[in-house]
């Protein structure tokens, strides 16, 4: 418990300190709602003992206008304390969503292969979401009902002792019950939140692959799939709800004992003659309002099992540590980069896929990338970009190891472009720039005009304003990866790595494409992972790549020209069969 408490007082302390005026804004405003809500009764006690004893009019209206004015008072104290309260709660899970979402995109591509978008989604969202009450009033409600219940007690005492005792008792009683189930439901609210996760995880992966489960047939094993999952949250969250109804049923026989005593005492203490009718709704109404702030405490107790769970598994997410060091930071030369891999080894898991492999590229040589599926050609151009990093061995770009440089300057003078080019519902423009505002209009149109693409840019109907639907919507497969060949060019990077980017296009642009790449390639170095003859045609040197071994590795017009090749076979009866 007490490190449960340090946790979550370590998570407050963090996200609020920044906010500490506005925290101390509210809790002047719960102070005061209190305070309001302990005269209110003695206001009522008053008008009924006057009203009972035959009291003056105007002294009747001055008490019931006093009470409508606490009242009022009290309500607009109410609204500014959730207003402020919500301010504060969702600034601060803002910012905390944005840590987390920070931390998991600066993980390793093992944490996101483990994990689908959908469960990252959730993690992010969902649970920083259910955290958004436990920043904003937890402990301001927490410190508020205790508070309240105190001045009640005080304030019974001082009425009659022997009633405030009992009432002490029972408070003390109420409140260790709830403690004693606090922790009740905190479990199982965490598995509730892990299934909601995998259903999203679930709903989006097939979303995402819905024209192949369409072409396939493959929305009866989707549906029955959907359905188990969404069995299992049923299942989860029902046991979640049984749980945490169990307090509700604490607090309903709480409130009973509470009533019975009240009015009890009240009863007897009236028929004795030792006070007025007023003190007995006193009585009765100070232990209602005790009662709602039980019922209050009761809530924030749910609340903090259901932050507990949550806070759990934030805190897991944030202590997952990223598998790959940054360097120091040794700076990577300008101009095309030389590449050398030197025995390197990479393994995903137990399956090996690339093994001890070994070449070098001098800068500005255009390496043309062969192999069957599977063969390890993927995975050695994301090596490149330190996606992964080598169980053995290491790769140097220009003399550098890679494990000494930024990741950000690797990914700076390091560019890819990807047969599944990923564009975003947003601006041409932005999608360029990858929202970079810094880049400007002159700088994007002189790059596409160096590419020749100034027939393609007047062909868009509102130039860099023109908005592309989600994942490019509206627009060809060989028009986002002319996209890509500006991006590319913008970043004026020293090695390209282009995933054959002219096997998804029409021959017009195809051509346009031709063009861009001379241009794009000029001065740089290159490795296009290649899958047919004409791509090939271009390269200064031909690797194909067998079971993540070097089969074969040399000057493409030398290895042309020996009919004992396989370079000069694969040329006799054509590349169809290496593609990827």
């Amino acid at each position: 418990m007490n490190m449960q408490l340090k946790r979550y007082g370590a998570l407050l302390f963090r996200y609020l300190r920044p906010q500490w005026r506005r925290a101390l804004v509210l809790a002047i405003l719960v102070v005061a709602n209190i305070a309001l809500q302990l005269l209110s009764p003695q206001l009522l006690r008053t008008f009924i003992d006057s009203a009972l004893a035959g009291g003056v009019t105007s002294g009747l209206i001055g008490l019931a206008l006093a009470f409508l004015a606490v009242g009022f008072s009290q309500q607009i104290f109410s609204v500014l304390a959730t207003y402020i309260g919500t301010d504060v709660g969702w600034t601060a899970t803002n910012k905390l969503r944005v840590d987390l979402a920070e931390h998991c995109l600066a993980l390793d591509m093992g944490f996101h292969n483990e994990r689908t978008p959908g469960e990252l989604i959730e993690r992010i969202d969902g649970d920083i979401t259910a955290l958004s009450n436990f920043f904003s009033q937890f402990v301001i409600k927490i410190a508020g009902s205790v508070l309240m219940i105190g001045g009640i007690l005080v304030v019974l005492t001082i009425e009659n002792r022997l009633l405030g005792l009992v009432l002490a008792g029972y408070a003390i009683l109420s409140l260790f019950a709830l403690n004693s189930s606090r922790e009740i439901a905190v479990k199982a609210t965490a598995e509730e939140r892990e299934s909601t996760a995998a259903l999203f995880g679930f709903v989006e992966e097939r979303l995402a692959g819905i024209d192949d489960i369409r072409a396939n047939g493959g929305g009866a094993f989707t549906l029955r799939k959907f359905y188990e999952l969404s069995q299992h949250l049923l299942t989860a969250g029902r046991r979640a709800w049984i749980k945490h109804s169990l307090m509700w049923v604490i607090v309903v026989g709480l409130f009973t004992v509470g009533d019975l005593l009240s009015l009890g005492f009240g009863i007897y203490l009236f028929g004795q003659h030792l006070i007025t009718i007023g003190t007995v709704y006193l009585f009765f109404q100070y232990t209602q309002i005790m009662a709602d702030f039980v019922d209050e405490l009761t809530h924030q107790l749910q609340d903090m099992q259901k932050a507990g769970a949550s806070i759990g598994r934030v805190q897991e997410l944030l202590s997952t540590t990223n598998r790959m060091v940054d360097g120091e930071g040794t700076a990577i030369p300008d101009g095309p980069l030389g590449v050398e891999f030197e025995k390197l080894t990479f393994a995903y898991g137990e399956a090996t896929i690339l093994k001890d492999l070994s070449f070098s590229l001098r800068p500005g040589t255009v390496l043309g990338l062969l192999g069957r599926t599977g063969s390890g050609k993927t995975t050695l151009t994301r090596m490149l970009f330190r996606l992964y990093d080598p169980v053995s061995g290491s790769i140097r770009i220009s003399g550098v190891d890679l494990r000494d440089t930024r990741l950000e300057h690797v990914r700076q003078r390091i560019a890819m472009v990807t047969q599944e080019v990923q564009l975003f519902h947003a601006s041409v423009r932005d999608n360029l720039t990858f929202f970079n505002r810094d880049v400007t209009d002159q700088r994007i149109l002189a790059v596409i005009g160096e590419l020749g693409l100034d027939e393609w840019f007047r062909a868009l109907p509102n130039g860099l304003d023109t908005m592309l639907g989600a994942g490019g919507s509206g627009i060809s497969a060989g028009e986002a990866q002319l996209l890509a060949f500006v991006r590319v060019f913008l970043r004026n990077p020293g090695l390209v790595i282009l995933d054959e980017p002219s096997s998804r296009m029409d021959l017009a642009t195809e051509r346009l494409l031709e063009r861009a790449m001379h241009r794009l390639l000029k001065g740089r170095t290159a490795i296009i992972i290649a899958h047919r003859l004409s791509t090939v045609r271009r390269a200064d040197e031909i690797m194909i790549l067998d079971h993540g071994t070097i089969q074969e590795h040399g000057n493409r017009a030398g290895l042309a020209d020996d009919p004992s090749s396989r370079f000069s076979a694969l040329l006799q009866t054509g590349m169809e069969h290496m593609a990827a």
